[in-house]
């Protein structure tokens, strides 16, 4: 890769939009020069020519030199622009007073200081403007460079967070779950091993899905709620007939995408605060459906609801539904956080998650969520 091709785009991009300028400027006064001034002195026009191609030259020059300054302290900065803003001065003044006058023979000691004399007014400042233009420009784009990749580094840290958050949540999740699904285990080896047997299969198939869960790609609610199923299966064996569960879902909603192991959690808190306390046990009833602005979830119990010593209202020292609530927030946005109704025969919990955040994560990884909260 040669020099000029490893050089950005946008100061090749501001380099020739200087150059184009300057050219401009340059052909309009060396027109106006030849047909008014000196007419049909065709030198005229040649020298606005080597004027212009100085110019490009030192334009390059100013902005390798200020690439170099901008290394070092801001102070060092300032003294070296105002040197290089003098030498500047001093080198394009010559030229031009070579091709304007020294060529035309006004070639004394006299005539130099005389057209330097005439440079100390405002006539000068078409000389400063040229290097302070060129250096501001420099500035500006790296001022945009520098916005711009602090940007790009707040946002890539950002969706390192959100993967890492993503993954403590998870490992919250998934240490929760298996406990009580070993505890059950625990319960068939003694007294039935072909259920034990039974169990350990759906518990392979559970694992399988939660470890799979953690390369973070959405699954079908199919998949989901055969994850429950399975675990609902184990927590029968323990509960027997005290545990029932109901899932209606509509079969529209079945190939629909979704968080793993989202739902899970749901179910677990109403088996292990609404349920399982209760002598008689009772029904947990899983709901998918879709509405006008969404599709609604819903997990309800008829269990202890109120009454529960420790009620899963998300302020519980267990953490699946806190986690839960950060999960939906973090990827469908404010407007899918739990909805959580305290009965006093049960708790309902629920959340939706409108049609259009589903449109516009088909296909995409939990991981690649920004968080839509911000």
């Amino acid at each position: 890769m040669s020099i000029i091709e490893k050089i950005p785009k946008v100061y090749k991009t501001a380099y020739l939009l200087i150059c184009s300028w300057y050219a401009l400027n340059y052909t309009l006064s060396s027109i106006i020069e030849w047909q008014v001034f000196r007419p049909y002195n065709t030198s005229v026009l040649w020298n606005g020519l080597y004027l212009l191609e100085a110019l490009c030259i030192f334009i390059a020059l100013t902005f390798l030199y200020a690439y170099w300054l901008v290394k070092y302290k801001l102070v060092f900065q300032i003294v070296g622009h105002v040197c290089g803003l003098l030498v500047f001065f001093m080198i394009t003044s010559y030229l031009s007073y070579y091709f304007d006058y020294y060529l035309d023979g006004l070639v004394f000691f006299d005539d130099w200081k005389d057209y330097m004399l005439n440079l100390l007014s405002w006539d000068a400042m078409r000389f400063y403007d040229q290097y302070i233009i060129t250096v501001a420009i420099f500035y500006i784009i790296r001022y945009f460079q520098h916005t711009q990749r602090k940007e790009q580094e707040k946002s890539e840290l950002a969706l390192k967070n959100k993967e890492i958050q993503l993954a403590l949540l998870k490992s919250q999740i998934n240490p929760h779950f298996l406990f009580n699904t070993l505890n059950s285990i625990s319960t068939l080896i003694a007294s039935s091993k072909e259920k034990a047997r039974k169990v350990i299969t759906q518990l392979s198939d559970i694992f399988r899905y939660a470890l799979d869960s953690h390369s973070g790609e959405m699954v079908k609610l199919v998949d989901e709620l055969e994850f429950i199923e399975n675990f609902i299966r184990i927590q029968q064996v323990r509960f027997g007939d005290r545990l029932k569960y109901v899932v209606k879902v509509e079969p529209e909603c079945m190939n629909l995408e979704v968080p793993p192991m989202i739902l899970q959690p749901l179910v677990e808190n109403s088996v292990k605060y609404g349920i399982a306390p209760k002598d008689e046990g009772g029904s947990i009833i899983l709901t998918v459906k879709k509405l006008p602005e969404g599709i609604y979830f819903e997990v309800s119990d008829d269990g202890l609801g109120k009454n529960a010593h420790k009620v899963h209202d998300g302020k519980s020292s267990g953490i699946g539904l806190k986690n839960t609530d950060k999960r939906l927030n973090n990827i469908f946005g404010k407007s899918a956080a739990l909805n959580i109704v305290p009965r006093e025969d049960g708790y309902t919990v629920s959340f939706l998650i409108p049609h259009v955040e589903y449109h516009n994560l088909e296909h995409r990884k939990e991981s690649d969520i920004v968080d839509l909260t911000n």
